[in-house]
């Protein structure tokens, strides 16, 4: 079987590797770079029709349980009118981190053929070990996909509430903390929590402390505060 195998393998490899008699080496190398190109055009056109809501939500598993879930928060309604759909949470922005995501979604694609949770009962008994695997992809890729709309240093402290400020203050800026660890279920419905870290804890010296009001002088004189 190996002998056959190998000999298929050199035959192939010997039909590329043959010069041409026909063509010549400017037509090869054209025929070869529209080639190229053509396949590229085709790739990233296939890859951005995977990248929307619309083919998020095709199958049931999908479109019944997380997406419905989904259109209940400020994520999907909200004053401003932005709103956040499937790949914007679910897939970074970066092309090669894109293609990662591609490559790990592709046991969803498994798992719906081969029905994992292709019931609202099999969906709700894997609820915690689903997120769990969420939280984990989101907490090894500093939140990646959140800070594709969120961006930490554009974050206007005074229009947060004292405690928000405060927060992330101390942990998101200083990297102690990243996104999921305390915006877990954001934009779908928690599953039980037991046993689950809240992702920050209140420090000691704060502890027993009143925050500041969300103002420019509140902000300011609790900073002083600290430093003093």
């Amino acid at each position: 079987m190996r002998r056959r195998i190998g000999a298929a393998a050199a035959w192939a490899w010997s039909i590329m590797a043959r010069p041409s008699v026909h063509f010549g080496l400017g037509f090869l190398t054209l025929g070869g770079f529209l080639g190229g190109v053509l396949f590229w055009g085709a790739f990233n056109t296939a890859l951005e029709a995977t990248n929307t809501e619309a083919f998020c939500v095709g199958c049931h598993e999908m479109k019944a349980n997380v997406y419905e879930e989904m259109t209940r928060t400020v994520h999907f309604s909200n004053r401003s009118g932005v709103r956040a759909t499937c790949p914007d949470c679910h897939v970074p922005h970066d092309w090669t981190d894109k293609i990662a995501r591609k490559m790990q979604a592709s046991k969803e694609v498994w798992g719906h053929i081969f029905g994992t949770i292709d019931t609202r009962r099999k969906f709700l008994d894997m609820r915690r070990e689903l997120a769990e695997h969420e939280w984990a992809r989101l907490k090894a890729n500093d939140s990646l996909e959140c800070r594709n709309c969120h961006s930490a240093v554009a974050m206007d402290f005074t229009r947060q509430t004292g405690r928000a400020a405060e927060i992330h203050r101390r942990y998101l800026l200083a990297g102690a903390a990243t996104c999921i660890d305390c915006h877990k279920g954001i934009a779908h419905e928690l599953p039980n929590m037991d046993g689950v870290d809240p992702g920050w804890k209140v420090p000691p010296e704060l502890q027993g402390r009143e925050l500041p009001e969300a103002s420019i002088e509140g902000v300011r004189r609790y900073l002083a505060d600290l430093a003093g």
